[in-house]
């Protein structure tokens, strides 16, 4: 894995602290890096921020994907994470650390 996957995969997973310790629940991480091969055999988006290490899904026990999207979007608006891609999936929501904020379904 080249270096720069490495740094971000790392960023991601101190990004996913802040949320933690801001919500203060475990975080479950679903998918987070993918290589190419994984990335296309479960369907992934062909450009997918998972593929360069800049990506989770995440999920919190006890807490809806709205719920989780809504803390994340205003973390992010509060300048507390990285902006990035926020985006909705009815058991899961996707963060990534693109440096702008969007959020998508």
């Amino acid at each position: 894995m080249p270096t720069a996957q490495f740094e971000c995969i790392k960023e991601v997973a101190n990004q996913l602290q802040v949320i933690r310790d801001h919500i203060g629940r475990p975080i479950t991480v679903n998918s987070g890096y993918r290589s190419p091969k994984h990335n296309k055999a479960i369907g992934g988006a062909s450009n997918s921020f998972h593929m360069k290490g800049m990506a989770a899904d995440i999920r919190v026990d006890g807490m809806s994907p709205k719920e989780l999207a809504a803390i994340v979007t205003a973390l992010i608006i509060e300048g507390k994470i990285t902006p990035g891609g926020v985006g909705l999936y009815n058991t899961f929501v996707h963060y990534d650390i693109r440096g702008k904020h969007i959020r998508f379904k």
